[in-house]
């Protein structure tokens, strides 16, 4: 364990929830695989199972009180394995290509797949006031679509500006070990994923799941307009040519 806090990703970025909730719930995960002999990709595939078990119930399953608590521990316990994952490959020193390609398949597979399975929750079971609402799982998707990849693309981007640039090296390494501020990570609380999972808890409570998931699905919207401008931004400031 206190190796495991010594081997922690950057916080920039990142939300208060998969900050102080999140990521320490996944170090004792992390840590408990290490002690039963587990490797990184097999905690991958045991977050995933969890997770689009989870998303699987969203779809098939009538919304009540016990589904919703279902789906919410199927996917925080998801979540919380998917952060630890990391921490164990960090721990064993056995990052990879392999191994995070297979993160972010998985990954991404679940973004897609949670959204279309509360598409098809709304239509089947829920008793909408306008068949409009069937568009907010939609828009919800294409948002978190384009938050993921435009995440991962920006971060490859700049990381390969920054190599093919040792100059400034150590001031983007400086840059990412400074902790954020904590208004910062309070106000991302609408993007992280983890939120979304808890939301799941008023699944049986229709009006108020609509109105929550709908809310999200705007925050989402506005983070994705706001983050594509500010990447944006910083992938031309970094590759810009230098006078």
């Amino acid at each position: 364990m206190r190796e495991l806090r010594g081997v922690r990703k950057s916080a920039r970025g990142v939300s208060l929830y998969s900050r102080w909730v999140n990521r320490p719930l996944g170090r004792p995960a992390a840590a408990a695989a290490l002690v039963m002999g587990l490797r990184p990709n097999h905690v991958t595939l045991i977050s995933a199972a969890l997770t689009y078990t989870g998303i699987a119930v969203i779809a098939l399953v009538p919304p009540s009180p016990g589904t919703g608590i279902a789906v919410a521990a199927l996917l925080v316990l998801g979540f919380a394995l998917d952060s630890a994952d990391g921490q164990l490959a960090r721990l064993r020193r056995e990052a990879s290509p392999a191994g995070e390609w297979l993160d972010h398949m998985v990954d991404c597979a679940k973004v897609v797949a949670l959204h279309a399975a509360v598409l098809v929750s709304l239509y089947r079971f829920h008793d909408l006031p306008a068949e409009s609402w069937l568009l907010v799982p939609l828009v919800f998707q294409t948002a978190a679509v384009v938050i993921f990849c435009g995440g991962l693309l920006t971060d490859k981007l700049l990381s390969a500006a920054r190599a093919a640039a040792p100059s400034t090296g150590a001031d983007g390494a400086a840059d990412r070990e400074t902790p954020p501020p904590w208004w910062r990570a309070l106000a991302l609380l609408p993007a992280d994923y983890g939120v979304l999972c808890w939301s799941f808890l008023l699944l049986a409570q229709a009006p108020w799941f609509r109105v929550g998931y709908a809310l999200l699905a705007a925050a989402n919207l506005l983070f994705a307009a706001a983050f594509l401008a500010l990447w944006y931004r910083r992938v031309v400031a970094v590759t810009a040519p230098r006078r």
